[in-house]
């Protein structure tokens, strides 16, 4: 087995670590590697068919996601919520409906998706992206970081690991990570892990035709939220929202069947004349979920200090939105997470 000596080594080539890259690029360091586990980058991010199955959603607070893509000369929208919404409290009871206050802020979404910054970050350095590439241990050994990959051996001067705690901690490190640090990890709920998103495209976004926004709130139906999904040319059509946890042990179709059912009640018959129908969940993304999943009912805290800290020397890095001091288990914390990274091994040149 051959060995790759490089100077900085990347775990992950999620939205964090695509940040990292870029920036380490733009400040002339070339000789970098970003190794990912799955056949694609992105991570959480995952557009299917123009329907986003991961993350979604920014706010106009988050001022280091519109710097980036207005960096990338991306556009973004606002979340459609015109017209009358729904709120289901009680199945027996008949819908209530409610109308969005149109001065609050409006979540915001990304033209083309949620990939398109994906892909705008990732096309400059495809050639220093390695897929299929999950590491299974990371060794401090006479000032280097050797690395394991799939068979592969690395040496790097740096390493900055760009997965959920609770998916870094599965990695063999040599000699062991404190023992805080470990605790920490294990305890850090990875954002996603719970969810099961689904997608469903139409001809025409028949609910706009209703006077509805689209919009379902309700923690008893199959699905506790769903939102208006059409793209931003408004030549797509799509609903979009997360299913109840309590129909992840059903079949496929029964699972299909019920969400449908629920959406014909409430938006009419014409939620069934579906074009496609889309469902990820993300407890089966083994580089996502970790095991045994567990339900998660309140917000859960991000940002522990000690992944902050470097460890190995200064050599070994955490990164990626669970470990962000602000706007942790949000696109705006993985990025700032993947630039404060980047600045502060620039600051140790």
């Amino acid at each position: 087995m051959g060995v790759k000596k490089v100077k900085f080594l990347i775990i992950g080539a999620g939205l964090s670590g695509l940040t990292t890259a870029n920036i380490l690029r733009k400040n002339g360091e070339e000789d970098f590697i970003v190794l990912e586990a799955r056949d694609r980058t992105g991570g959480r991010i995952f557009t299917e068919d123009g329907v986003d199955l991961g993350a979604t959603w920014f706010q106009e607070q988050h001022t280091f996601t519109n710097e980036l893509l207005s960096e990338y000369n991306l556009d973004s929208f606002e979340q459609f919520s015109k017209g009358k919404s729904i709120l289901v409290y009680n199945s027996m009871a008949p819908a209530h409906f409610f109308e969005s206050d149109p001065n609050a802020p409006s979540a915001k979404r990304i033209s083309g998706g949620s990939e398109a910054l994906i892909n705008a970050l990732s096309s400059s350095i495809m050639a220093n992206i390695e897929l299929e590439s999950p590491v299974t241990s990371i060794k401090n050994h006479k000032g280097i970081l050797e690395v394991i990959a799939k068979n592969k051996n690395y040496h790097a001067e740096k390493v900055i690991v760009c997965l959920p705690p609770k998916i870094a901690q599965k990695i063999d490190y040599t000699p062991s990570l404190p023992n805080h640090l470990i605790e920490a990890m294990q305890k850090t709920h990875t954002w996603m892990s719970n969810a099961i998103k689904v997608g469903i495209t139409y001809k025409e976004a028949f609910w706009k035709m209703k006077d509805l926004s689209g919009t379902i709130i309700g923690q008893i139906g199959p699905v506790i939220e769903l939102y208006d999904h059409c793209n931003a040319t408004e030549n797509q059509y799509s609903l979009m929202g997360f299913v109840n946890e309590g129909l992840r042990e059903e079949k496929p179709e029964a699972r299909k069947e019920r969400i449908l059912a629920y959406l014909e009640k409430y938006l009419g018959p014409e939620a069934r004349n579906y074009k496609n129908y889309l469902e990820k969940d993300w407890a089966e993304a083994s580089y996502t979920s970790g095991t045994p999943l567990k339900s998660v009912y309140m917000s859960p805290q991000y940002g522990n200090p000690v992944f902050e800290n470097t460890y190995f020397n200064d050599k070994l890095y955490f990164s990626g939105t669970e470990t962000s001091p602000i706007y942790g288990g949000y696109l705006e914390g993985a990025i700032y997470s993947g630039l404060n990274t980047a600045k502060k091994i620039l600051s140790q040149k």
